[in-house]
C-alpha cells in the first residue's frame, strides 16, 4: 500500500506576503515613531508635531489595511500607503529637522514596500526620489540622503533576492512532491498490473494442467468410439437404428472428438512456458489453431477464413499463435453481433501476410499512436492490462516481421502481420549450422 503524500504547500501571492508582514511592519513603524517623538523631549512643540504626524501616518496605514482595501485594488492601496508614509516622514523632517532616527525610516520603508508584484520596484524608486528631493530642497546634509538611500537600495535588493530564492526553493519542493505523487501512482498501477499478469500466468499454467488431464480420458474415448465404429462397419447386416449410427451418428461423433482433441492439443501447446526454439511450421495450421482457441470470443459474430497457399515457414510457431489469438480476441471484443471477423493468409513477395480484419468500433488516431505502448488500453477495468499488443509487437519484430494497422472510428480495424519465410534470427543461426530447407508452398 502506498503512502498518501502530504498536502502540497501553496505558493504565496503578493497579497498574502503583505498580509503576513503587516502586523510586524505596524509594530516596527510604531516603535520608530515613538523613538523619533521621544528625541524631542523638552521641545514640546516639535514633539507634538512629530507625535501628531506619526499618529496620522499610522492611522492612515491602519485604515488602508483594514477598511479601504475592501473597495480598492491592492496595488492602488499600496500606492496610497506610500504617499501617506512619504508625507508623514517628510513632514516631520521639514518641521523638526532631518535627524538620523528619521532617516532610519528610509530602509525600513523598503521592507514595507517590498512585494512579489511587478510595481514594487517602481514604488520604491518613487519613495526614494520623493524623500531625497524633499530633504535636499529643505537644506538637509546631502550625505545623509545619499548614505541611507544606498542602504535602502541594498536592503531592498537583498530582500528581493532572498524572496526569489525562497520562492524557487518552494516551487522546487512542490515540483518534487508532484513527481513523487505521480511516481507513487504509476508504481501502484504497475503493482496492480503485475498482480493481474501473475494471475493470468497462473491461469495459463492451470489451463495447461487441465488440458493435460483432459487429454488422457479423451484418448480412451477416441479409441473406444473408433473401435465401435470399425466393428459396426464390419457387420454385414445391421438393424436400421444401428445403420443410422454407422452412417451419421458415429462419424459426426468422431469428428467432434477430433475437434476436442485438437483444442486440447492447442491449449497445451499455447500454455507452455518453456523457451521455444526455431522450427519449421505450417502457418495455416497455426492460424487454424488460433481460431479454435479464440472461438469462444468469436461465437457472437460471423467469422470468415481465407487461407492461401503460403507454404512452410521457419520461426517460433507458438509465438505466432499467441499473437493471432490476441488479435482475434481483440477483434471479437470490438465487433458486434452483426459484424464480421475475417482471417486470411497470403504470399507477399519473399514473405507472407496474415490479415485479421473486423467491422467493429475502430480506433481514433490518438489510440493508434499509443497502440503498442505497454499498459495502454481502452478497455474497461478488468478487461485487459494493455500488454497484449505490446507483447505481440515484440514477438513479431523479434522474428524479423512487422505489424501494419489500419483503422477508422466506426469502420473497423485491420491488423496485417508481415512475416519473412525464415525468421531473421533463425537465418543467422542456420548459416552457422547445417542450413534450413523449406518445402514448396
Amino acid at each position: 500500500m502506498s503512502a498518501t503524500p502530504a498536502e502540497t504547500p501553496q505558493v504565496l501571492n503578493p497579497e498574502q506576503v503583505v498580509r503576513g508582514l503587516h502586523p510586524l511592519m505596524m509594530a516596527g513603524s510604531f516603535i520608530l515613531s515613538l523613538a523619533v517623538t521621544l528625541q524631542y523631549v523638552g521641545q514640546w512643540r516639535l514633539m507634538a508635531w512629530a507625535f501628531g504626524l506619526s499618529v496620522l501616518r499610522i492611522l492612515a496605514n491602519v485604515l488602508l489595511s483594514k477598511v479601504f482595501n475592501r473597495w480598492l485594488a491592492p496595488n492602488t492601496v499600496e500606492w496610497i500607503r506610500m504617499v501617506c508614509n512619504v508625507s508623514g516622514v517628510a513632514g516631520i523632517g521639514l518641521i523638526a529637522g532631518w535627524s538620523l532616527l528619521l532617516w532610519i525610516y528610509i530602509p525600513f520603508a523598503m521592507l514595507w514596500i517590498f512585494g512579489m508584484e511587478g510595481q514594487s520596484r517602481l514604488r520604491a524608486l518613487t519613495y526614494l526620489v520623493l524623500m531625497d528631493t524633499t530633504a535636499l530642497l529643505s537644506g538637509a546634509d546631502p550625505f545623509q540622503p545619499v548614505a541611507f538611500t544606498l542602504l535602502a537600495v541594498l536592503i531592498f535588493r537583498l530582500t528581493e533576492k532572498r524572496a526569489e530564492l525562497l520562492q524557487q526553493s518552494l516551487e522546487h519542493i512542490i515540483h518534487q512532491r508532484e513527481q513523487l505523487s505521480q511516481a507513487q501512482g504509476q508504481l501502484r498501477v504497475l503493482h496492480e498490473r503485475a498482480l493481474e499478469q501473475e494471475k493470468f500466468s497462473s491461469l495459463g499454467m492451470m489451463a495447461a494442467g487441465v488440458a493435460h488431464e483432459i487429454n488422457n480420458p479423451m484418448a480412451f474415448v477416441t479409441s473406444n468410439v473408433h473401435s465401435l465404429f470399425k466393428d459396426l462397419q464390419q457387420e454385414p447386416v445391421l438393424p436400421a437404428p444401428l445403420k443410422e449410427y454407422v452412417d451419421e451418428v458415429l462419424p459426426a461423433t468422431l469428428d467432434g472428438i477430433k475437434r476436442v482433441n485438437a483444442i486440447v492439443s492447442d491449449l497445451r501447446r499455447f500454455a507452455r512456458g518453456d523457451p521455444e526454439a526455431y522450427a519449421e511450421y505450417d502457418l495455416n495450421a497455426e492460424a487454424e489453431a488460433a481460431m479454435r482457441i479464440a472461438q469462444g470470443q468469436l461465437g457472437h459474430c460471423r467469422v470468415e477464413v481465407a487461407l492461401g497457399e503460403v507454404g512452410l515457414l521457419v520461426g517460433r510457431p507458438r509465438q505466432i499463435v499467441q499473437v493471432l489469438v490476441n488479435l482475434l480476441v481483440n477483434a471479437g471484443q470490438a465487433t458486434g453481433s452483426t459484424g464480421v471477423v475475417r482471417l486470411s493468409t497470403r504470399r507477399q513477395g519473399e514473405g507472407v501476410c496474415v490479415e485479421i480484419r473486423d467491422t467493429g468500433a475502430g480506433m481514433t488516431p490518438e489510440t493508434l499512436r499509443n497502440l503498442f505502448q505497454p499498459f495502454f488500453t481502452t478497455k474497461p477495468p478488468g478487461m485487459g492490462m494493455g500488454l497484449g499488443l505490446a507483447v505481440a509487437h515484440g514477438l513479431i519484430t523479434g522474428q524479423g516481421g512487422h505489424i501494419q494497422v489500419e483503422s477508422e472510428p466506426g469502420k473497423g480495424s485491420c491488423f496485417t502481420l508481415h512475416l519473412p519465410r525464415v525468421a531473421h534470427r533463425a537465418a543467422l543461426s542456420s548459416n552457422k549450422s547445417q542450413g534450413v530447407t523449406l518445402a514448396a508452398g
